[in-house]
């Protein structure tokens, strides 16, 4: 599993009704993209838990072969076209786990990066994190957790869909307008490795 975001910072007075648009007229062209476990597709609107415009795509690949396709296809080039080339960010996978709301379509997201300090050993980090993905797996309402890890930046990354409002907890919170998940079920649960 390979965990992918973008992030589309737009102007403060944008009208974010241009993205809920777009997400509504296209969004449904990934819903049978091959290698793609899920694409939750993100937003957040300033003043409402954000201090920002932003659209934030967030993937789960189930294979390195469909991210690559995606990226260097057709499916990428429109976001290059519209908005200019952003920088993606990716992590490898380390565990991924459908909550008691799996079968709901999550109306948020939460996405949680912290560092791995220097005094701790990454494989305790990991393993801590492994634990918490756990626990959040079980909260009522999670639709879907990942935990996954940047080890050039020494970053961990926790992501979840909800069936409701985002808890009020460390990180950012999106409101999900659409979700594709062709190869969900593809998608390896529990650790990685």
């Amino acid at each position: 599993m390979h965990a992918m975001q973008y992030e589309i910072t737009l102007p403060a007075d944008y009208d974010m009704g241009v993205i809920r648009h777009r997400v509504a007229t296209r969004g449904h062209l990934l819903d049978d993209f091959p290698g793609l476990g899920l694409k939750a597709y993100l937003m957040r609107e300033r003043g409402e838990d954000s201090p920002v415009n932003q659209y934030a795509p967030f993937y789960l690949w189930t294979r390195p072969e469909g991210m690559n396709a995606f990226l260097w296809g057709a499916g990428f080039q429109g976001i290059v076209q519209d908005f200019g080339r952003p920088v993606v960010q990716h992590w490898t996978g380390l565990a991924y786990e459908e909550g008691p709301a799996s079968s709901a379509l999550p109306r948020s997201a939460t996405r949680h990066r912290s560092p791995v300090p220097q005094s701790v050993s990454p494989a305790d980090a990991v393993e801590a994190a492994l634990e918490e993905c756990r626990g959040i797996a079980k909260t009522p309402g999670a639709v879907a957790t990942a935990l996954a890890a940047d080890p050039r930046h020494w970053e961990l990354l926790h992501f979840t869909l909800w069936d409701h409002d985002a808890p009020d907890a460390p990180g950012d919170r999106y409101q999900v307008l659409h979700l594709s998940r062709p190869e969900q079920d593809r998608i390896a649960r529990g650790r990685q490795w």
